[in-house]
This record gives structure tokens, sequence and C-alpha cells, in this order.
């Protein structure tokens, strides 16, 4: 990453006076990022929600920001979004920093306190999913005229903390600007983190209220238009060279393809390294659409939601070439995915961390070049026949086995509350929104028994076609992330698919949809209650308890009737059209009308829970407990007990 401030005067002849809010919003409507020749801005908008924190400060600089530009010469919009939650507004900014491939994001402010506090959860989410995202939270006076603050942390044995200092962990970058002199150094560190390739994430800078307010001659130079090119690591050859030896003497080699193939906008890439090669490719969440379903060397999904045809050949793969992964617990199957006995790694990623997982040969490296330098020491080497072929019979039978889910032949009389039948699948739900969506399309979705159910049986399109929240697995990502993605290209439709639980957490940024006129198509699946962690706890012996929709019974238990929750009036409430679905052919009809329509719809439609998606013959480790009265448990605990004898650390190096 490298940086120029071309055209800026000397710090000496000019200076500018501004508040330190005024100062920040004008330094931010000048920052670009850069690659491969394409510059834009890097924080073209900001979102949030006005306090007693920031009202006064940074929403006084944005409207003046805002004027200024209509009214004069003066450069520097930056265009405000009002939110209805904190949480929501970052999770709108990371769905459009990774739907524009971390190249450019937003900016959200709050107040200080329930406000700022708000936006922890969504800074974790960006961290852990390494997207990046500023986060402008008010804080309390740095003059402390007036403490106790409304809203403030006393503390007996800090007199300096905040509720911001909550921000520290799972923030990438985190700052205080307690005097006007350090705003220069927080922003420009601030920008460095968030065009960092390898480290970025949530990068937090706090503005006490009175500081914002502040005057300041600042020196011009500070506003020139600052150019932030982001990088494209480059391997050693001589690592380059042994990862093309361990790939020739491979005889079973897979390739794991993870969210660092988009962000290096690899796709092409990789799919001329497997033309040439002919290796096989499992996709991780985040890497789905690397490499499109209906190539024959696209496995799908591999690991604890994977198929079996990805899970059968990472089984034997003697060679694991991870590409942009992190190598999640889902990812790997909690370490028993790979077992062949002398299986060894090459990992192609940016991120030192991830680059030494497994204990693999460590290519730290963009993910495009690096495939381009394997293909040209490649030259002529490709799979044997026999490999080849296993892999076209077990993608035949996955293939076969997602056709019966989503279409079956004969429909499961299903449970409804009411006590009627045939309840639709979530599969069919899947597959239907699959095939009646345009191939450009995307489908969001974040928590839940979703998540899984999607990256096994989703059959991906087109590249950016599918993006699934799962580092976090936030519940309450997808209406909010889906803003951001359709902000990002609003060419696409976005369909957002819910669960009522993830729904009953963060529906409001509906509202914020709605305002912008921002068209989601919202697949809200009403299964009265959390099916995800229904289903596995009844696997784990726990008989799905504490995790169904319903009044108390006589049991003291949540075991008696439905709520009488009606989630399609509240979507309405919300200014959304809302079109209920009970059968297959209403379900199509309401995806078609759904297509048509010029602005927001809610399609209600009630599942069964009790109707999984195929099983991908694989493990996650969510430990049982080891002793129990319950014959459940114990049941459970020794179905445990096996999985857990498959589960392998791999510390032979390669080197």
């Amino acid at each position: 990453m490298t940086t120029d401030t071309r055209g800026a005067a000397p710090m000496s002849e000019q200076t500018v006076r501004l508040t330190v809010a005024q100062a920040t919003i004008r330094f931010l409507a000048n920052q670009y990022s850069e690659r491969d020749g394409l510059r834009q801005r890097l924080i073209p908008v900001s979102l949030g929600i006005f306090g007693h924190g920031n009202v006064a400060g940074l929403g006084q600089a944005l409207l003046q920001a805002d004027i200024d530009h209509e009214s004069t010469d003066e450069p520097g919009s930056m265009p405000y979004i009002l939110s209805r939650n904190e949480q929501g507004a970052v999770h709108t900014a990371v769905g459009f920093a990774r739907a524009r491939n971390r190249t450019q994001t937003y900016a959200v402010t709050t107040s200080i306190g329930p406000g700022a506090t708000n936006m922890v959860t969504g800074a974790a989410l960006a961290t852990i999913n390494r997207i990046p995202v500023l986060l402008l939270p008010a804080d309390g006076f740095a003059n402390r005229a007036a403490t106790p603050l409304l809203q403030e942390l006393e503390r007996t044995d800090a007199g300096d903390v905040s509720v911001n200092d909550a921000f520290r962990p799972v923030s990438r970058y985190f700052d205080r600007v307690q005097r006007p002199e350090q705003l220069p150094a927080a922003l420009l560190g601030a920008m460095r983190v968030l065009t960092d390739v390898a480290e970025t994430g949530a990068v937090t800078v706090c503005f006490p209220q009175d500081v914002q307010a502040e005057a300041y001659d600042w020196p011009a130079a500070l506003f020139a238009p600052r150019v932030w090119r982001l990088a494209r690591p480059q391997a050693e050859p001589a690592l380059l060279d042994r990862a093309a030896e361990l790939i020739k003497n491979a005889q079973r080699p897979l390739i794991v393809a993870g969210g660092g193939v988009h962000y290096s906008q690899a796709e092409d890439a990789l799919r001329d390294f497997v033309d040439q090669t002919r290796i096989p490719v499992g996709l991780t969440q985040a890497g789905k659409g690397a490499l499109l379903d209906d190539h024959p060397l696209c496995l799908g999904a591999v690991g604890s939601t994977g198929t079996t045809a990805a899970n059968a050949i990472a089984r034997e793969a003697d060679l694991v070439i991870g590409i942009g992964t992190r190598y999640s617990d889902f990812t790997t199957a909690s370490r028993s995915a790979f077992q062949h006995p002398d299986v060894r790694f090459v990992n192609v990623n940016v991120a030192g961390l991830d680059s030494i997982k497994e204990s693999g040969l460590p290519l730290l490296a963009d993910a495009r070049d690096s495939l381009t330098g394997l293909a040209s020491r490649l030259s002529g080497h490709r799979t044997e026949d026999g490999y080849r072929s296993k892999i076209t019979e077990l993608k035949a039978e996955w293939d076969k086995i997602v056709d019966d889910a989503c279409h079956p032949a004969v429909r499961v009389d299903g449970g409804a509350p009411d006590g009627s039948a045939h309840l639709l699948s979530q599969n069919e739900v899947i597959g239907m929104v699959n095939e009646h969506s345009d191939p450009r399309d995307v489908v969001v979705c974040a928590a839940g028994s979703m998540p899984g159910d999607l990256h096994k049986l989703w059959r991906t399109r087109d590249v950016g076609g599918y993006h699934v929240e799962y580092g976090y697995s936030c519940m309450g990502y997808e209406i909010a992330g889906g803003l951001g993605v359709r902000l990002a290209d609003p060419s696409r439709d976005v369909f957002v698919m819910v669960g009522d639980g993830s729904y009953l957490m963060l529906a409001s940024e509906l509202v914020t949809a709605i305002q912008e006129d921002v068209k989601l198509v919202v697949i809200l699946v009403q299964n009265h209650g959390f099916a995800s962690i229904g289903s596995l706890s009844e696997s784990l012996g726990s008989q799905r308890f504490g995790t169904r929709y319903r009044h108390r019974g006589a049991s003291g238990r949540l075991d008696g009737d439905f709520l009488p929750i009606d989630l399609a009036a509240n979507a309405a409430s919300l200014g959304a059209e809302v079109i209920t679905a009970g059968t297959a052919d209403e379900f199509v009809a309401a995806i078609k009308a759904a297509k048509r329509a010029e602005r927001s719809v809610v399609i209600h439609v009630e599942t069964d829970p009790f109707i999984d998606a195929p099983d991908s013959r694989s493990w996650w480790d969510v430990p049982v407990s080891e002793v129990s009265t319950l014959e459940s448990t114990q049941q459970a605990y020794k179905s445990y007990r096996d999985h857990k004898s498959d589960q392998r650390i791999y510390l032979d190096s390669v080197d």
C-alpha cells in the first residue's frame, strides 16, 4: 500500500480554520483507493444515528459539508444515510465493503453510550471477517468539566476509561482524539488499516464531544486528495517453485477456495488454473462463487456444511491448496475433513496468520498473481484421468441429491401450528429462489439453519451472486447487510434469506431501505423458533430444549401452544409490500412479482423445521456433556467420541 498527495500545497502556505469534526469529514471526502488503475472514493457515504454526543459535532459537519458542496466551491461532500439501529448501520457498511471487494467502505457515526456500544457487535463481525469499516463513535468530554456525564462509565480504578474502550479488542485499529493536534495522525492511521489487504477490519476513532466542536487552524495539505493503493504482495519465487513441485508430485490434490479469491478478484485466474491443471475445487462460505457451480471441477461447498462430493475428495486428498481461506472449523470439519495420512498443505494468503495454518507452505502473496505464477510453472501438468472421472461421478451424485431435496417427488406432510399439512421445506424454498431469480441476483444470509443449507444447495451462477456472512454468523445481519450489498451494485436484485429468529433480532433496517428507495426482496421464513439450534440441540441429546417459540406449558417449560406471531403484519407495518405464500405455486408467483416490483418486497412463508437439508457426511466439533442422566445425551456423547477420533492436528512441515 502506498499513498500520494499530488498537488498538495506546502503546509506553511495555507491553513483552514475548521472544527475537528468538520476537518474529519473534509479529510474523509478526499481519500481514494486504487487497484489495477481503478481509482474511487474510499469512503463515499456515511451512516449513523445522531445523539447528544455527535449531533453538534459530526452531525453539524456532515450538514455543513452537504450545503457547502452544493452552494459553493468547497470540496468534499459526504452523503449521509439515517439508520435505525447502530449495529445495523455497521452491518450495512460491511455488506457494502464486501460487495465492493474491500476497495471501498462506509463510515458510521454514533453518539456516546448505547449508540456507541450497539456498534461493538458490528465491529467484531467486521474484524473477524477481515472487512474494512470506519467507526466514529462520540466519547465523553476530554476536559472533564461536566463530569459525570449522562451515559458516562465511572470507574473507581481509572479515570480515562469509557464504554468505547470495549471497541479495543474487536477493532483492528483504535484511537481517541483528545486534542485537535492528534487528528492527522489518527486519521492517517485509520486509512492505513482500512486499505491494508492483510490486516484490515473495524477501525474505531473516538471523538470526545467537546473536541468535536473545537476549532483549529489546519494545514491545507491535510485535505488534499490522497490515494491509497491496495497492494498485491508477490510470492517469493523459491516458494512458488516449491509449491509447483508439491502439486506435480500430488496424486489427489484439492483446492480450497476462500474469500481471498474474491477480494483479489482472482476468479478468472482460478478458473484458468483449474482448466489447465484439472485440480478440483471445494468452496468455503466466503469463497462460494470463486468457481461457478456449473464448472465440471467445482465440487461445491467443503467442510461441515459441504457437499458429499467435496468432502469425499477432501478425505482422500494428499495435497490441499488453500487460496484465500482462513481454515475455519466449518471449512476443515473441525480438522477432521482431511484424512490422508501424508496430507500436505500449500497456503496462498496475504495474511501471515493464515499462511502458516495446518503447517502449510506459506505463500504470503496475492491470490491472482500467485495463481498466474503457479500456472506458468505447471505448464503441461494435469491430474490423472481416473481422478477426474471420480470427480465427475461424485459431482453427478450430489447434483441428484440437491435436485431431490429441492424438488421432492412426494411432499412430506408438515406440522403447521394451525394443523394444516404440506408445509414447504426450507430446501424447496432455497431451490425455488435459486431457480427463479436471475443469475446475477445476489443471495444474502448470515445465521440460523439457512447458511449451511445455502452452502450445500445454492448453485452460484455469477461471481458475486452469493453473500453469506459466516465468520461471525451474526443474527440480524441479513437485512442490514443486504442493504449494503444493493447499495454497492444497484443493477443486481438482492434476495435476503432470513429466518424468524434472525428477523426478530434486527428487522429495522428494512425501514432504511424504504427510506433510501433501495429495493430488497426479503424471503422471511417462519418456522416458529430457532431451527438451526433446535436441530443441533437434538443431535447433542438436548431434545430441542428452549428453541421453539411457544407459550410456557403445564410442565413449566416452553412446550405449550405456538406463540401468535404475525411477522407478515410486522413487515407490512414497516412499509414493505408483503406477499404470503403457502404452496410452491404461490411461492414461485411471489418471486416473479417481487422481481417486477419497484420497491422492497417481503415474501412470508412457513416451512417445516423438521425436514433437514441433505447430510454432508461431515462433522462439527460441539462438545457433548460427558455425563448425564438423559439417555439422549448419553447416546449423543458416544457419537461425539467416535467423531472426535477423526480429529487431527497437522504439524508436518512441507519444507
